[in-house]
C-alpha cells in the first residue's frame, strides 16, 4: 500500500465537501487506483511534495483546471489524461469550470515500480526513471489529448462486472503503461497550458458575463473592458469552460430563463428580456432548442401541485 502518499490527497479532497466522492483501491505494490466525483467551483489541493509518486488523471464527465505550483494551468475535458509527479501540486488550485468532475486517478511509487513492478512488467524496461524522463521533463507534467486507443483503455476501468472489476483494473493499468511506454510525445498530442494571470481574466469575463445575462455583449467589448486580445479570449475561453463563448452563455440564459419560470410571477416578455432577447418568439424558440418545450409549457408543467 501507498499509505503515506496518498492518504494526504484523499483528506485534502474530502474535507472540501460532503458531495465530493473518493474511493481507492490498491491494484499492485505501490500502485493505487482511484475513482473520484467532485462538485462545486473551486478548492486548493496541500498534501506532502511526493516527488517519487506519479499520478494520472482522466476525465471521465465534466471539466476540471489544475493551476500547478509554478503557476502555470491546463484544463482537462472529457477523455483527456494528464501525468505529473506530485511535488507539482503539493500547493495547486483545482477549478471546476461547469461545477462537476467525474474521473479516475492512477498513483504510482515510482521507486516500487523500478524495484518491485508487476510481474507483466518485469524486463519491459517500464521503470520509474523512464516515465520521469518521458512525461515529467519540463514544466514536470505533461497534459494530454485524449485519442481513440487512450479513451478505450481509461474507459474500461468503468462499467465492469462487480466479480470481475477488480480484475480488469489490474489488467488495464498494466495495458495503460504498456500504451504510455510508446506513446509518441508530440505537440499536437499535448493540451495547451496557459499562465494563471490569462485564466484569472477569462474567469472574470465568465462571471461579468453571468452577471449581465440580459445584455448582448460583443467579443470586442469584452476584449477592449478586460484589456485582452480577442483571439486569446476567445482561445482560452474554450479551454477553460469547453466550448465557445456564445453556446456557453447561451445555456446559461436557458437555465436562468427556467429558473424564472418557474420561481417567478414574471411574465414570458419580462423574462425574455431578463436573459437577452428582445424578440418573445426568438427567445421562445431557442427555449424550445434546450428543453423540447416552449416556456408557458414548461412553466405549467413545472409548477403543478
Amino acid at each position: 500500500m501507498i499509505d503515506h502518499p496518498i492518504t494526504p490527497l484523499e483528506k485534502s479532497i474530502q474535507s472540501i465537501t460532503h458531495s465530493d466522492n473518493v474511493v481507492s483501491y490498491d491494484l499492485y505494490d505501490g500502485i493505487k487506483l482511484a475513482f473520484m466525483t467532485l462538485t462545486g467551483d473551486q478548492r486548493t489541493d496541500i498534501h506532502e511534495p511526493l516527488d517519487h509518486i506519479l499520478e494520472i488523471n482522466y476525465c471521465y464527465k465534466g471539466r476540471m483546471g489544475w493551476k500547478m505550483n509554478d503557476g502555470k494551468s491546463f484544463y482537462l475535458g472529457e477523455h483527456d489524461f494528464s501525468i505529473h509527479t506530485m511535488d507539482c501540486c503539493a500547493r495547486s488550485t483545482i477549478t471546476l469550470p461547469n461545477e462537476y468532475y467525474e474521473g479516475l486517478t492512477i498513483y504510482i511509487d515510482l521507486d516500487r515500480l523500478s524495484n518491485n513492478p508487476p510481474a507483466l512488467l518485469k524486463n519491459t524496461g517500464i521503470t520509474g526513471t523512464a516515465l520521469l524522463d518521458k512525461f515529467c521533463q519540463n514544466d514536470g507534467f505533461s497534459a494530454l489529448i485524449g485519442n481513440q486507443d487512450s479513451d478505450a483503455i481509461f474507459s474500461a476501468f468503468y462499467d465492469q462486472p462487480e466479480a470481475l472489476q477488480f480484475v480488469y483494473w489490474r489488467l488495464k493499468v498494466i495495458e495503460l503503461l504498456l500504451y504510455l511506454s510508446k506513446f509518441p510525445m508530440e505537440r499536437q498530442h499535448r493540451l495547451t497550458e496557459y499562465q494563471s494571470e490569462q485564466v484569472e481574466v477569462i474567469r472574470n469575463i465568465h462571471q461579468y458575463l453571468l452577471d449581465n445575462l440580459h445584455q448582448r455583449i460583443t467579443i470586442e467589448e469584452l476584449a477592449s473592458q478586460f484589456l485582452i486580445n480577442p483571439t486569446t479570449l476567445k482561445s482560452v475561453f474554450k479551454a477553460v469552460y469547453g466550448t465557445s463563448i456564445a453556446s456557453h452563455i447561451s445555456e446559461h440564459r436557458m437555465q436562468a430563463a427556467a429558473r424564472l419560470l418557474t420561481e417567478t410571477p414574471k411574465s414570458i416578455k419580462e423574462i425574455a428580456n431578463a436573459v437577452g432577447y428582445e424578440s418573445q418568439s426568438k427567445f421562445s424558440k431557442v427555449f424550445k432548442e434546450y428543453y423540447d418545450v416552449i416556456p408557458t409549457e414548461y412553466r405549467n408543467l413545472h409548477t403543478q401541485h
